[in-house]
């Protein structure tokens, strides 16, 4: 049930704004290799030029979800806008480490400004069904993933580098411009309530709520880390890491389309707990996986990560009502805060990863230029391989945690009818 008319309308703009967000994942994953190759990167100076995303995303989050109360949803859906097409430009023409900085950036502000401004529109046009809709809404970051990702994969077949694969998210920012063009927006839920500003910052100092928000961090660094790093490493494994990433991606795409079912037998925090454990169990089985048995690890992965976003968001929201915009802001401030400080550490271990196992004698130089079908190009990727995938593995400690925090938060709470989420 929505509170209003145009609300179908609003939740398709929203869809597509998170669109353009997941295809810049998926797109700049894709790059990464490219990057360190044409710029003369190290892999830990790519992993800091992908967590500048993020940390843009967090910027944006922190201070725009309270704006969301004072100026509007919909002033914070046109600076997304701006962000996005600044950022695809910047990135397209850039020239060195500092520009692919700078266009990395403006992409985090604008996506963080979209989960502002989309979160809490949604909780207030759908307030009887939040994590429901939040999880159908949330289908397109996995979706868009799989857009950006077989993007990147036709584009690059037919030749087409990452420039032209960037260029192809003008499409639906130009998509989500004209829907949300002209249109009213509700109020946040926080204000139709009554709720005070005084009153909405102190519901966010509840233990339980600052519990969540430690548990948002973990939750996203084992979701974004590895899904930003698959692509690259999982190239020297034996299989295409782009489709490995789409076929992650497709199947939490899936699985959050039906999140109400889920919902309605296992409780949100059910899910989580289980959404932790098939995650430690994914990452742990990826690590020590090689060729066509990777897809198989990465189903259990993709279950395990499917949910762990939206429901979070849903939980949170439904558990302290009163801390509005700014609470979602927090929950995926936080989120995005810690994959933007996992990504150079995965990439620190994958780069000490290499370097232990080069043997003595030989330099990396000499192994990188070795000719394609040699031994030692064989060698160097199997040490790439071995090295990033011991890398995801080390990732899968954060959701062992998690299980215990979710365990016994679920045997704490007592057990209450979803019925307005079936």
């Amino acid at each position: 049930m929505s509170t209003a008319p145009n609300a179908s309308r609003l939740f398709n703009a929203s869809c597509l704004a998170l669109i353009v967000t997941a295809m810049s994942f998926a797109i700049r994953g894709g790059a990464m290799a490219s990057w360190t190759a044409e710029f003369g990167l190290t892999n830990e100076q790519a992993g800091w030029i992908n967590s500048t995303a993020f940390w843009g995303f967090t910027l944006a989050m922190v201070f725009g979800g309270p704006l969301c109360d004072a100026i509007g949803m919909g002033r914070i859906v046109w600076i997304a806008f701006v962000g996005h097409l600044a950022g695809i430009l910047l990135t397209i023409f850039a020239w060195d480490y500092w520009s692919l900085f700078g266009g990395t950036l403006l992409f985090g502000i604008a996506n963080g400004s979209v989960e502002a401004a989309c979160n809490p529109l949604i909780a207030a046009i759908y307030p009887t069904n939040k994590t429901t809709k939040l999880n159908q809404f949330h289908v397109w970051f996995p979706g868009g993933i799989v857009i950006g990702g077989l993007v990147a994969f036709g584009l690059d077949k037919l030749g087409l580098g990452w420039k032209a694969q960037f260029a192809t998210m003008l499409l639906p920012l130009a998509a989500y411009a004209f829907l949300f063009l002209r249109q009213s927006l509700p109020k946040t839920e926080r204000v139709d309530m009554g709720v005070s500003t005084a009153e909405m910052f102190a519901a966010c100092l509840h233990p339980v709520f600052i519990l969540m928000v430690v548990c948002m961090l973990a939750t996203a660094a084992t979701e974004l880390g590895p899904g930003q790093w698959i692509p690259a490493i999982l190239e020297n494994a034996g299989v295409s890491g782009i489709l490995v990433l789409v076929w992650i991606t497709g199947l939490m795409a899936v699985g959050r389309q039906f999140a109400g079912a889920f919902v309605h037998r296992l409780q949100p925090l059910g899910m989580l707990l289980a959404s932790a454990i098939l995650s430690a169990a994914g990452l742990f089985l990826m690590s020590r996986s090689q060729g066509p048995v990777l897809f198989a690890s990465a189903t259990v992965f993709a279950f395990g990560v499917c949910f762990f976003w939206p429901t979070m968001l849903g939980y949170t929201n439904e558990r302290f009502p009163k801390t509005g915009a700014l609470g979602l802001a927090i929950m995926g401030g936080a989120g995005m805060l810690s994959a933007g400080f996992v990504l150079p550490v995965i990439g620190r271990w994958y780069d000490d990863g290499i370097t232990r196992a080069i043997p003595e004698g030989t330099t990396i130089d000499a192994l990188k230029a070795a000719e394609a079908g040699t031994p030692q190009a064989v060698e160097w990727a199997t040490i790439q391989a071995d090295a990033g995938l011991h890398a995801l593995g080390q990732v899968a400690w954060l959701p062992v945690g998690l299980t215990v925090i979710f365990l016994v938060l679920l045997l704490a709470s007592p057990r209450v009818p979803q019925s307005a989420e079936a």
